[in-house]
């Protein structure tokens, strides 16, 4: 059984230290990083290869629910690939683990509010692009 560790930040200035550091503390043997957006698979080849890699009673270890992604449909997408090969999806922070079923509730819940904050995020920013008031009153 191997701990894989993954880390992501959306942007160049981002830095994944910190989730490196707590993969690491995790016991994960292998860490890979990448600095793409979570919004889609889309360029995220690191965790690509990460899935091909996992062997049967692996583990994929992320920080945070939103770094696996930020969309619940995708979200749910890796965990089942995970789970195609015998492996398991686990969440730091809340811990959050594949391997008991009241795990993939709370991971499907988590991928729904990971989603939502997206949309918050983006929201203001749409706005703003637009020239609309970003606050209501």
């Amino acid at each position: 059984m191997t701990k894989i560790g993954y880390a992501r930040v959306s942007t160049v200035d981002q830095d994944f230290e910190i989730q490196q550091q707590g993969l690491h503390t995790e016991g994960c043997q292998i860490i890979r990083s990448e600095k793409v957006s979570g919004a889609s698979r889309e360029g995220r080849t690191e965790l690509a290869t990460i899935i091909e890699f996992l062997r049967e009673g692996d583990e994929l270890v992320v920080t945070r629910l939103d770094r696996l992604g930020r969309d619940t449909r995708d979200v749910l997408n890796i965990v089942h690939e995970c789970e195609q090969r015998g492996a398991f999806v686990t969440i730091l922070d809340p811990h959050v683990s594949t391997r008991g079923e009241m795990g993939h509730v709370i991971l499907t819940v988590l991928g729904m509010v990971a989603q939502m904050e997206r949309s918050v995020i983006k929201e203001p920013a749409r706005k703003h692009r637009q020239g609309e008031s970003c606050w209501r009153l």
